[in-house]
């Protein structure tokens, strides 16, 4: 009894974890389009570094981050995590009063570093806290929280600082008297200190929760997994572990494409920008679908694998359906591939890591090397829309991804487990 309360206690602060992971990535969709007006940037593209500031952080830390989690432990180090994603919030406040957009990179940098501490310890604890076959559904029911935080935290920060964007827009642009304009810009800017301060207190606070938690530690120094099989010296000899980091760099990249990018493609369609700020939502609702979709069927009546082929051809499915559809009803198909990536990262993580033993820890930080894709893929769609229709730039995009994350489904995630 003893046993299952202390696993219970375990899932429930992992959950918290993984809201925070949810509400924090995902303030990047409303990040955009405010630091574009903001900042007076002058292009999509430049406004896109947003995501490529917050997710190449996880490239440059996730193997550091292993290296951390050797000496401070898991528990430790989800508590350094956090204290480090807090100075990151803490980056925006001068940020804000300067409106300097290389201090508010800067400062999602730093919050890309904390959470890549974070994610390289979670995603391997939730894997392995219990049976391998159920990783899944357990990392499904994370999503859950972290899918949900992500719903409410672009419609809770766009009601704060974009609130009446499209007349301050309007009034920005229109307006032919420097100083007024620069107020106006500066007011806008200085909306982005309370919630950004707040949330640094508050992840401050957990860090000291999490240290002072009941969280087991738990230890995965043995050898090699696979039954059968001699232990192997060398992460190099894992080729499914690193086709398995690509294919997490395309899920990612795809997943910030239908969920950031969203909204930068709404307005290329011509759409307001309160109608815009609020798509990033409707993507992280249809991915919360796709998780309790999970939680009902992985592993009881679907397997890993097929979760991960199902997905992909969705994927497909929909980026079509987006590309052969124009206005809302393109939207809403965009919207849908949140369905199709919801079950991907359950799936993709739990095969990638079974079997590497003592080499868990730094196999799950090149995993989470993988999604720096969320830094470099949407990097093109700005490029492509240049000279391709929006909706055209967006499916050469995504559809490569899909068709490789397919291709890991049926054969990837084999190749070389049983050397």
């Amino acid at each position: 009894m003893a046993s299952q309360k202390q696993y219970v206690i375990s899932i429930t602060i992992i959950g918290v974890l993984f809201f925070i992971f949810g509400f924090v990535t995902w303030l990047n969709g409303t990040l955009i389009p405010f630091l574009k007006l903001a900042c007076d940037l002058q292009s999509d593209a430049q406004a896109l570094l947003v995501t490529f500031a917050f997710y190449m952080a996880y490239f440059f830390l996730a193997v550091p981050s292993s290296y951390i989690l050797e000496k401070t432990g898991y528990k430790k180090g989800m508590a350094v995590g956090l204290a480090v994603m807090a100075v990151g919030c803490v980056l925006f406040i001068p940020a804000a009063a300067a409106r300097s957009f290389s201090l508010f990179l800067t400062g999602l940098f730093v919050q890309g570093m904390g959470l890549s501490l974070l994610q390289t310890a979670s995603n391997p604890y939730i894997s392995v806290i219990g049976p391998i076959a159920s990783a899944a559904q357990r990392i499904s029911i994370m999503g859950i929280c972290n899918k949900v935080a992500g719903a409410l935290s672009p419609l809770i920060l766009s009601a704060i600082v974009l609130a009446g964007a499209s007349e301050i827009e309007t009034r920005i642009q229109t307006t032919t008297d420097v100083l007024v304009r620069n107020e106006l810009l500066q007011e806008l800017s200085q909306r982005i200190i309370a919630p950004y301060g707040v949330m640094a207190a508050v992840l401050t606070l957990l860090a000291a929760m999490i240290l002072f938690s009941p969280l087991p530690e738990i230890e995965m120094e043995g050898g090699d997994n696979s039954e059968g099989q001699p232990a192997r010296k060398s992460i190099f000899q894992y080729p499914y572990l690193w086709l398995g980091s690509l294919c997490i760099f395309a899920y990612v990249g795809a997943e910030v494409m239908a969920g950031d990018v969203i909204g930068t493609y709404g307005k290329a369609l011509g759409m307001s920008l309160d109608e815009t700020k609020n798509f990033t939502s409707y993507t992280l609702w249809s991915m919360v679908v796709g998780y309790v979709i999970g939680v009902l069927t992985i592993p009881r009546y679907l397997k890993q694998e097929m979760a991960l082929k199902i997905s992909a051809i969705t994927g497909i499915v929909f980026s079509a359906a987006a590309f052969f559809t124009t206005g809302y009803i393109s939207i809403f198909c965009i919207a849908l591939l949140g369905l199709a990536n919801s079950l991907m990262w359950p799936a993709i993580f739990p095969m990638a890591i079974d079997g590497l033993g003592k080499f868990t820890k730094i196999g799950s930080a090149i995993l989470i090397m993988g999604i720096a894709g969320g830094a470099i893929i949407p990097q093109a769609y700005p490029v492509l829309a240049e000279s391709l229709p929006p909706a055209t730039a967006f499916m050469c995009v995504v559809l490569p991804c899909y068709a490789y994350i397919l291709f890991y489904a049926m054969r990837g995630h084999r190749l070389g487990k049983s050397w």
